[in-house]
């Protein structure tokens, strides 16, 4: 049976040419299974909202393995606070902001606590070195605090459109790996 990716993006999106549109493609390609949420209002992100569509995708599509980037994260952490969530069997947790972050837009989503439990077998965090949203410090305290193994990108910003991510040809090899294990 073919394993399920969930893709969630984040505030404002991930629209082509962000490499999460690119990977949903790539991942549809190969024939594989792939939901890439698209949340509403991502402009305006509501939590309560948010968390409701999501928990309905994860009941519905049943995911294996779930790819956030950036505010996705913090909603993933925000359901892990509730403990009502289906453990996943991979989770990849790109670019999240600070616990602390304080673009207006988004207060209803910050601050917030690490989550005890991430509901996966096993976690990647990826951040950047130069991540205006979080720093590596930052990353490296969220990462101790999750118990999980991470990846630094060098000087990827956001790791989004703006810092040259449409394609993104090491993500898509790393999800290889867990998709056809």
């Amino acid at each position: 049976m073919a394993k399920k990716v969930l893709l969630l993006h984040g505030w404002g999106g991930s629209d082509f040419p962000h490499w999460q549109s690119w990977l949903a493609g790539k991942i549809a390609k190969e024939y594989g299974c792939v939901n890439f949420l698209k949340f509403s209002n991502f402009d305006t992100p509501k939590l309560d909202v948010w968390m409701q569509e999501l928990l309905v995708v994860l009941e519905d599509f049943q995911p294996d393995i779930v790819i956030c980037h950036s505010l996705a994260n913090t909603l993933w952490f925000h359901l892990c606070n509730t403990k009502k969530i289906p453990e996943i069997e991979n989770l990849y947790l790109v670019a999240p902001p600070s616990l602390t972050c304080k673009v207006k837009e988004l207060h209803e989503f910050f601050p917030l606590n690490a989550p005890n439990k991430l509901y996966a077998k096993n976690t990647l965090l990826i951040t950047s070195d130069n991540d205006p949203y979080m720093s590596i410090d930052k990353a490296q305290t969220l990462q101790q605090s999750l118990h999980v193994r991470m990846e630094v990108l060098q000087n990827a910003g956001h790791i989004n459109t703006d810092s040259g991510y449409g394609e993104w040809k090491w993500m898509l090899e790393e999800l290889r790996l867990v998709l056809y294990a």
